[in-house]
């Protein structure tokens, strides 16, 4: 069946379902896995209010120190829980993407046969403002997408 799974996490409680729902698949079928999270640009937004019409130079390289520290955390602690299911373990981490597109790339380019992620499952206009990472790899994905809904 599956041998080798993409699981995404953003170290969240909702992300933690998806990712204990793709460790415990991956050690019922013997399948290793690749846990992905993936760090946003710095925010345009942030940087239009930065000084004048530029950001300086020290909060791009903050941003990017506590993203890795961040990602860092997030990944070590999802490893450990593969680890601990008996379950084969890559972890990665993704920086300056858009979390959809990191995904698909990856999934791909490590020639995954299934994508694990979780989905807050929201509708409506709290769903236009907030988008939908889940819908997008979804709607886009070649491969198969299992999505936890929490």
């Amino acid at each position: 069946m599956y041998k080798h799974i993409l699981i995404t996490t953003d170290g969240s409680e909702n992300a933690g379902l998806g990712l204990e729902h793709g460790l415990t698949l991956a050690s019922c079928i013997g399948a290793a896995v690749t846990i992905l999270t993936v760090t946003p640009p710095f925010p345009i937004v942030a940087a239009a209010m930065g000084a004048g019409s530029y950001t300086p130079v020290a909060v791009l390289e903050g941003y990017d120190q506590a993203q890795r520290e961040t990602a860092e955390r997030i990944l070590e602690a999802a490893a450990e829980r593969a680890r601990h299911a008996g379950v084969s373990v890559t972890a990665l981490h993704v920086p300056d993407a858009t979390p959809a597109d990191a995904i698909l790339e990856r999934a791909e380019a490590l020639s995954c046969d299934l994508i694990c992620m979780a989905s807050h499952g929201r509708r409506g206009l709290k769903r236009m403002l907030l988008g939908s990472q889940a819908t997008e790899v979804v709607t886009r994905s070649a491969i198969p997408v299992l999505v936890v809904r929490a």
